[in-house]
């Protein structure tokens, strides 16, 4: 049976993933580490590697969950590379993320705004109901806000340029955290949002199980 490492997105854990049907496949969920400081994203992705137990595994990365397993596949080998609401390089990052990251903006956002829902996050994450809210809002209250100020200095900062062999990106239309004009994905997900793991899961199900059997 094929192993799938599921990366999940800044701070996130399974529940994200929980309406995706993997089954036919072996899951493991990739489990954040706390940072180090001043850690560097290469260093952290090799510590988080130690969890990959498989030869040549298949790793499904959300959003920021996408750029860790890219990294890791620097030095892994995989079988392949499934992206959902992510970027592949750096210059599929708005150019506002990069200036956000050279003036450390980041690094003056107040700890409960990244932990605690409201109007804004809803309508960043894309929410759609009040079960998606109360998920979102779950999820941000067990996150650390130490990790995530880390986490958005680093996906800001990233200058990846190289392109994985065997990658798929799965890109929804309406994603409001990574554009959708600034990204070239594979399979659209129309009106999907940054939270269409949830809220489009049997759309995204049927196109994760495309990408898995694309050669």
């Amino acid at each position: 049976m094929k192993h799938i490492y599921l990366f999940s997105g800044i701070g996130a854990d399974e529940r994200v993933f929980q309406y995706l049907d993997f089954s036919g496949y072996q899951t493991t969920f990739i489990t954040w580490l706390p940072n180090e400081n001043k850690e560097s994203i290469e260093n952290y992705t090799k510590r988080l590697a130690d969890q990959i137990k498989t030869n040549n595994p298949i790793f499904v990365g959300l959003s920021f969950g996408g750029i860790v397993a890219i990294e890791m596949a620097k030095f892994i080998k995989t079988e392949k590379i499934i992206l959902i609401a992510s970027v592949k390089t750096f210059d599929e990052l708005p150019l506002a993320y990069r200036r956000f990251s050279s003036l450390q903006l980041h690094k003056l956002l107040p700890n409960w705004i990244l932990v605690r829902s409201n109007f804004m996050i809803n309508w960043l994450f894309g929410t759609e109901s009040k079960s998606d809210r109360k998920l979102l809002a779950d999820i941000l209250h067990d996150t650390d806000p130490v990790f995530v100020k880390w986490a958005i200095g680093k996906i800001s900062s990233w200058k990846n340029t190289v392109l994985h062999k065997d990658l798929i990106h799965i890109h929804g239309t309406a994603d409001k955290l990574f554009p959708f004009r600034f990204v070239k994905c594979d399979l659209p997900v129309e009106g999907g949002g940054h939270f269409m793991t949830v809220n489009k899961s049997t759309q995204l199900t049927n196109l994760i199980r495309q990408a898995l059997t694309t050669k």
